[in-house]
C-alpha cells in the first residue's frame, strides 16, 4: 500500500518550509514594527463560537465531536477566535490591543472544487478597541507595508503588481434595503458574484432593476464612484459613510505620497464588494494580484464593531478591524520574482570523527561551534566512509567547511573548493 495524505491535505517539504518561513518572517517584521503582538488561539473551537455574528456557513466547517458529544470545529478563520479570546481571557486589558497571528486554518472544500484543499496558511492582524478614521487608515497602511516588505510593489509594469479594492459593508447593505426582503439575498449574492445575468432575470420593477445594475457598477476610480453614488437619494447615515470613505482615501493617498513619493497606489473603490462573512460593519477590502495568469486575492479584511460584543458578558460593544493574508497566494506571486530561497539553507560545518577514540571529542567540538558568538549550523558526519566520499557529500549539500578530528583530538579545518 502507498500511503498518501488525506484528501485536501498536503505535506510541506524542507524547501517549501524555507520559502514559507521567508514570507512569514518578513510579515512578522512589519507586524512587530507597528507594535503588534503575536497571539495563538486554539485550533479547535465550539461551533457556536465560529458561527457567531453570521461569520461563516456551517457547511464550510470541518466538524468533530468530543467525548461529551459537544460539537467542535476546526477554525476556518481567526477573527472570531481572537474576539472570543480578547473578551474572555484578556478582560480588563488596556485598549487598543494590537494582535497578530501566523497559523493554519481549515475549510471544507466545496463540491466540485478542483484542488479539494482543506488546510490553508494565513498571517494577519486584529486591531481591537480602535475605531474611526485613524484605525481604518492604520490597518490599510499596515497591509500595504506588508506587501512592500515582501517586494511586491503596486507598479503597473511589474510582474508582481497588486491593487487595493475598498468597499463599505454598512453602506452597501443599506443601499440594498429598497429591494423586497424575499429577493434581497439573491440581489446581494448576484452583486457579490458580479452576475449581471442573474440580476436581470430577477422579478424586479424597472426602477429596482436599474438600481441593482447601478450597484453592480459602483466600482472604479474612487472619485468617479463617489460621484456616482452621491447622485442617489442618500439619507444622512449613507452620506456620512460616503464622506468617511472619501476622507479615508485622501488620508491614505497623502500618507503614502509622503513616504513613497510619486508611486501611485492603485485603489479601486468597489461598493459592490460584499464579503461572505456577515459580521463586517464598516470598510471591507481585498488586495488582489494583477498577473498575466489572472487576478488572485492575496488578502482581505474589514471592520467588525459588533462581533466582540457577542462574546462580552454584558454585551459591551468593542470596535475591531483586521485583515488576513493568504500565504499560498503570496507564495505563488513571489515565485517569479526570484526572491524566495532556491534551496534549503546549507550547514556551515561538517565535523568528522574517523575513529571511535574521537567520537566524544567530535560531538564536543561541534557543540562549541554551535555556541560560538555567531551561531552556525553544524552537522556531524554519520557515514564513516572515505574522505573523498565525505567531501563529495559536503559538496552536494553545499557545506563549504569540514573539520577532521585528528587522532590526538585536534581539529583540522578544510575549506572545500
Amino acid at each position: 500500500m502507498v500511503y498518501q495524505p488525506p484528501a485536501g491535505a498536503r505535506d510541506l517539504l524542507p524547501l517549501d518550509v524555507a520559502q514559507k518561513c521567508w514570507i512569514e518572517d518578513r510579515l512578522q517584521q512589519v507586524f512587530q514594527r507597528w507594535g503588534y503582538h503575536r497571539i495563538i488561539t486554539s485550533t479547535l473551537e465550539r461551533l457556536d463560537t465560529l458561527m457567531a455574528g453570521g461569520a461563516i456557513q456551517r457547511s464550510t466547517v470541518i466538524q468533530l465531536n468530543n467525548l461529551d458529544d459537544e460539537v467542535l470545529g476546526l477554525r476556518p478563520e481567526l477573527t472570531a477566535s481572537i474576539a472570543r479570546t480578547a473578551v474572555t481571557r484578556m478582560a480588563g486589558a488596556t485598549y487598543p490591543q494590537r494582535l497578530y497571528y501566523n497559523t493554519n486554518v481549515f475549510r471544507r472544500a466545496p463540491e466540485g472544487s478542483h484542488s479539494g484543499q482543506q488546510e490553508f496558511y494565513q498571517a494577519g492582524v486584529e486591531l481591537l478597541g480602535g475605531g474611526g478614521l485613524l484605525a481604518d487608515a492604520e490597518i490599510l497602511l499596515l497591509l500595504i507595508d506588508c506587501l512592500h516588505n515582501l517586494g511586491l510593489e503596486p507598479l503597473k509594469n511589474s510582474s508582481a503588481s497588486w491593487s487595493l479594492i475598498l468597499g463599505e459593508a454598512d453602506l452597501t447593505r443599506s443601499l440594498l434595503s429598497p429591494f423586497p426582503a424575499h429577493l434581497r439575498d439573491k440581489v446581494r449574492y448576484a452583486i457579490a458574484k458580479l452576475d449581471r445575468m442573474s440580476l436581470e432575470s430577477l422579478p424586479l420593477s424597472e426602477e429596482l432593476h436599474d438600481r441593482a445594475l447601478l450597484l453592480l457598477d459602483l466600482r472604479g476610480k474612487p472619485a468617479d464612484v463617489i460621484q456616482r453614488v452621491s447622485r442617489l437619494n442618500l439619507d444622512d447615515s449613507q452620506r456620512e459613510a460616503v464622506n468617511n470613505l472619501k476622507s479615508l482615501i485622501e488620508l491614505l493617498q497623502e500618507s503614502l505620497s509622503l513616504r513613497l513619493g510619486d508611486v501611485e497606489i492603485p485603489i479601486v473603490l468597489d461598493l459592490s464588494l460584499i464579503r461572505t462573512f456577515d459580521y463586517y460593519t464598516g470598510i471591507v477590502f481585498e488586495v488582489a494580484s494583477n498577473t498575466p495568469s489572472g487576478q488572485k486575492v492575496l488578502g482581505q479584511g474589514g471592520r467588525y464593531d459588533q462581533l466582540l460584543g457577542l462574546f462580552h458578558p454584558q454585551g459591551q460593544p468593542i470596535p475591531g478591524i483586521g485583515f488576513s493574508l493568504q500565504i499560498e497566494q503570496l507564495h505563488q506571486m513571489l515565485i517569479p520574482t526570484g526572491q524566495l530561497p532556491h534551496q534549503t539553507p546549507a550547514s556551515d560545518w561538517l565535523v568528522v570523527s574517523e575513529t571511535s577514540q574521537t567520537h566524544a571529542i567530535a560531538f564536543a567540538h561541534a557543540q562549541k561551534l554551535r555556541e560560538s558568538a555567531h551561531p552556525v549550523q553544524v552537522e556531524l558526519d554519520l557515514s564513516g566512509t572515505s574522505r573523498e566520499d565525505i567531501r563529495d557529500y559536503a559538496r552536494r549539500r553545499g557545506i563549504a567547511q569540514i573539520v577532521w578530528m585528528d587522532v590526538d583530538g585536534s581539529p583540522v579545518d578544510e575549506i572545500l573548493t
